[in-house]
């Protein structure tokens, strides 16, 4: 793609803005820093990955995905309103998800130990566990309102932290995975996902695209698994006090 036809892409953010005008939205500003985030970030990104490719070392492999991980942890605690801690248990969920599906991707030989396969598998599996676990936590919140009831009388009953919260916290775990779920049962007849397009746009063959893109979306289902789970265990006793009262409703809402 030449830098000329690159630039009229923004036709695409015009319109967007137009639409937004026009409709009296007031997203103008959110789509403009957006789009100057993320195209920032993006030409950032590529010059740091040209050069950890040239470079072959594994420190500064390691150091990316570890950037990666906090950057991802720091953005889905967000929605946690004021948890206390539940940034490094993201940190912590996030983390064991990838070493874990790495290791295994690694040692059943399924992608080589090579930095540029290693770390774009990095950044998918990380990007979706930082979604799940935003989900998970807005799921965790709208529990801790609509449930209220039925777990204040499970503790008054005698309770403890885990049995009070398993029917909230299994539904929370369920909900997060939907997304990921759906879009299992939909790729190939409703879109065809990013790693695929993007490799039958630049020249490969189809059927290769799509032996990634099977491998891609089962490393996404059982990362989606890992990560609510992790979470969810991690997680829940924060939702009570050390005396175990439920916390107030706006406990999880997302914080400014």
């Amino acid at each position: 793609m030449s830098d000329l036809a690159l630039l009229c892409t923004l036709v695409f953010v015009a319109v967007t803005m137009l639409i937004s005008v026009r409709s009296r939205l007031g997203l103008e500003k959110d789509i403009a820093i957006g789009t100057i985030r993320s195209a920032v970030q993006l030409l950032a990104i590529g010059y740091v990955l040209h050069y950890i490719f040239g470079a072959g070392q594994l420190w500064l492999m390691v150091v990316l995905i570890g950037v990666m991980i906090a950057v991802a942890s720091w953005n889905a605690g967000a929605r946690a309103g004021r948890l206390v801690g539940i940034r490094w248990r993201i940190a912590a969920a996030i983390g064991c998800t990838e070493a874990i599906a790495m290791t295994l991707l690694l040692v059943l030989g399924v992608i080589e130990p090579r930095a540029q396969y290693i770390i774009p598998i990095s950044g998918i599996i990380i990007g979706s566990s930082m979604i799940v676990a935003g989900l998970l936590l807005n799921q965790l919140g709208r529990e801790l309102e609509t449930s209220r009831g039925e777990i204040e009388a499970l503790l008054a009953l005698g309770a403890d932290a885990r049995q009070s919260l398993q029917l909230p916290l299994k539904r929370a775990v369920r909900a997060s995975m939907i997304p990921t779920v759906d879009s299992m049962k939909t790729v190939g007849l409703v879109q065809l996902p990013g790693m695929m397009t993007g490799m039958i746009v630049a020249g490969a063959d189809p059927m290769e695209a799509v032996r990634y893109q099977v491998l891609i979306m089962f490393v996404l289902a059982a990362s989606a698994a890992m990560t609510a789970m992790l979470l969810g265990a991690w997680s829940y006793r924060l939702l009570l006090t050390p005396d175990l009262r439920l916390l107030e409703p706006d406990a999880l809402k997302r914080s400014k």
